[in-house]
């Protein structure tokens, strides 16, 4: 059943971490983000629930405290109805092997991400010639090389319904990756936005040290599609959404969120967009 699965050749844990990390959130009863080194997973559903879903899965070798925070937020051996990935660059995919032979449950995603779930296709290579910080410049050192889930992983519903979730819906957000997707729920307007726009800067190794909040657009050094970033970072702001966890940085709310997604909306070249970069123009 598993003798397909496996990661890319350059796949390896990276010793960088922030302080936020293993630090756990809850950015609504049933909205739980938890940071693993520098990146974040969402639990969606209520404690002690049995109905819950898994919105990425963390970096390298991280597989053993997602599972320990799901059975503590959840209750002993439970396991999420789905796995939902928002797209499949190495710290959002980085335990999803484990996780899959731990749990059996089905894995979600765009149909445009999944040559690089499969094995077919590999990311195009960081660029670490963007403007930026140190981050950036170590981006060389991160895995792009194609993952394969096999038959574990499945194109997410034509419907933009969200598997086992019906009250969110995925709304497709380019640019970051072809096949990127945000979750969005209209009844409290709560956006799980991955990496569409995120929250630190996350080329500077400082603010990715120290977690300080900033909403940027998306990761510079691994964006290829900067006209479709822009593109999806307004389609998220006409939501209006008044929570937005990211994949990156601590959960925004309220004015503070409304105010910088609409300047990052408006003012998208300056505030994300590098000015220099291969996959700029």
């Amino acid at each position: 059943m598993n003798e397909e699965l496996s990661y890319g050749e350059d796949y390896h844990y990276l010793p960088i971490t922030s302080i936020n990390s293993g630090v756990g959130q809850e950015a609504a009863s049933d909205l739980y983000c938890l940071t693993i080194q520098i990146v974040n997973i969402t639990f969606i559903g209520q404690p002690d629930d049995d109905e819950w879903i898994l919105v990425d899965a963390g970096m390298p070798n991280s597989a053993d405290t997602i599972i320990a925070a799901a059975e503590e937020r959840f209750g002993p051996d439970s396991k999420p109805k789905a796995i939902i990935l928002t797209h499949g660059h190495f710290d959002h995919v980085g335990a999803i092997v484990e996780l899959i032979k731990h749990w059996d449950v089905p894995v979600y995603a765009h149909e445009a991400e999944l040559p690089y779930l499969t094995g077919i296709k590999n990311y195009p290579a960081p660029d670490p010639t963007v403007d930026g910080g140190l981050i950036a410049k170590m981006s060389p050192l991160f895995p792009n090389e194609a993952i394969n889930l096999g038959h574990h992983v499945n194109k997410l519903p034509s419907d933009n319904m969200v598997p086992a979730m019906p009250e969110w819906r995925w709304i497709h957000t380019p640019g970051h990756t072809p096949g990127h997707i945000s979750l969005f729920r209209e009844r409290d307007r709560s956006l799980i936005a991955g990496d569409a726009f995120v929250g630190v800067k996350q080329e500077n190794l400082y603010q990715v040290l120290t977690q300080k909040p900033e909403i940027n657009g998306p990761p510079r050094y691994l964006t290829t599609d900067w006209q479709s970033a822009s593109e999806s970072v307004k389609t998220l702001e006409a939501l209006k959404p008044a929570i937005a966890v990211t994949g990156h940085g601590a959960p925004f709310a309220g004015e503070i969120l409304s105010q910088s997604l609409k300047q990052l909306a408006d003012e998208f070249d300056r505030i994300a967009k590098p000015q220099h970069g291969k996959y700029v123009n």
